[in-house]
């Protein structure tokens, strides 16, 4: 036997039953608009009667749909996975519907994912990761979206653009690991080569050489532990390992750190010091206790919902967050 399906409650139905207009109904569900206490009484006692609830998608059509779509690659990834809870949680408190759409990071997977925000009527799409193109992008300001670039480096006209002080953390490493007394370097990146991976590289190397040090840069794979792990095999499996390390992910540094200690015999921080970025929960459990730097997205939650909940549209632009250092075991006191 088939349950029976309930017939679809509209606000029409909902109007009759208290036996108020059509539109006192909409004024009961929208906040702000006027509408007697008698009136209210009797639309949410018809509307709990009956079961209704407010078609958000359906006002879309019609009004702002309040809906911000998040545009993410390698969500399962710990520092994406933190990114999102971040923003869907300070994003839900203000009252945002956020939706989550997974996609490559190829143009046309990309392309996909901001076809279906415009499908949605979406007011705001936040990539999260991807590199969608200034065609694409133009297309979603044209349709009167609001468009978050989180860590894209490249200005485009008329997006917000949120980004890390990279070159800070590029340089911060360098000098953490010259005060532990490290003189063979060694930078571990991936084959990514996404605008933030190359600025931190650029910067470390530049400085070192500066100071009149060499640096060896690996790259063994995708910006994954296996990499890392991968990239540790490789540099000391040479007669001259490094003794100190940035790895411009925690992610490369955990699967560095395995490769080290276990492949090798090294110990840390008496024969290895090691840097990572993005403070990941797991570069904090005992077994890594990880030097990295924090990414602070808390602070950058706040500024995206400001954005984005802003009553007069705030001028598009660039905003560079500070990221904080965690000394933790990885590396000497020294370098304090």
């Amino acid at each position: 036997m088939t349950e029976e399906r309930r017939p679809f409650v509209s606000a029409r139905t909902v109007a009759e039953r208290a036996g108020v207009s059509r539109s006192a109904v909409s004024r009961t569900f929208t906040d702000g608009a006027s509408v007697s206490e008698e009136t209210r009484r009797k639309v949410l006692e018809a509307a709990g009667e009956l079961g209704y609830h407010v078609n958000h998608l359906a006002r879309g059509l019609r009004e702002r749909s309040n809906i911000v779509c998040l545009v993410v690659a390698d969500m399962t990834t710990p520092i994406r996975a933190r990114l999102i809870d971040v923003l869907t949680r300070k994003l839900q408190a203000a009252g945002k519907v956020t939706m989550v759409i997974n996609t490559g990071t190829d143009e046309q997977s990309v392309a996909s994912a901001m076809r279906q925000t415009l499908n949605y009527r979406a007011d705001a799409t936040v990539f999260l990761s991807g590199t969608p193109s200034a065609k694409l992008i133009e297309t979603s300001l044209t349709n009167g979206q609001q468009v978050v670039l989180i860590n894209r480096d490249d200005p485009l006209t008329g997006c917000h653009n949120l980004g890390v002080d990279n070159e800070m953390a590029g340089r911060e490493a360098f000098f953490l690991l010259r005060r532990a007394g490290c003189t063979r370097l060694a930078l571990v990146t991936s084959t990514a080569h996404t605008a933030s991976l190359i600025e931190r590289e650029r910067v470390f190397v530049s400085v070192a050489e500066a100071a009149g040090l060499s640096v060896t840069v690996m790259a063994a794979g995708p910006t994954t532990y296996a990499s890392g792990y991968e990239s540790a095999r490789r540099l000391f499996g040479r007669s001259d390992g490094p003794d100190g390390v940035f790895c411009v992910t925690d992610l490369l540094a955990l699967g560095f750190m395995d490769a080290a200690r276990h492949e090798f015999g090294l110990t840390l921080p008496d024969q290895l010091c090691l840097v990572g970025f993005d403070d990941i929960e797991e570069g904090a459990w005992e077994s890594y206790k990880l030097t990295t730097f924090a990414q602070p997205f808390a602070e950058m939650g706040d500024h995206v919902v400001d954005l984005l909940a802003a009553p007069v549209p705030v001028i598009p632009g660039r905003r560079i967050f500070q990221p904080v250092p965690i000394w933790r075991k990885s590396i000497r006191a020294s370098a304090l």
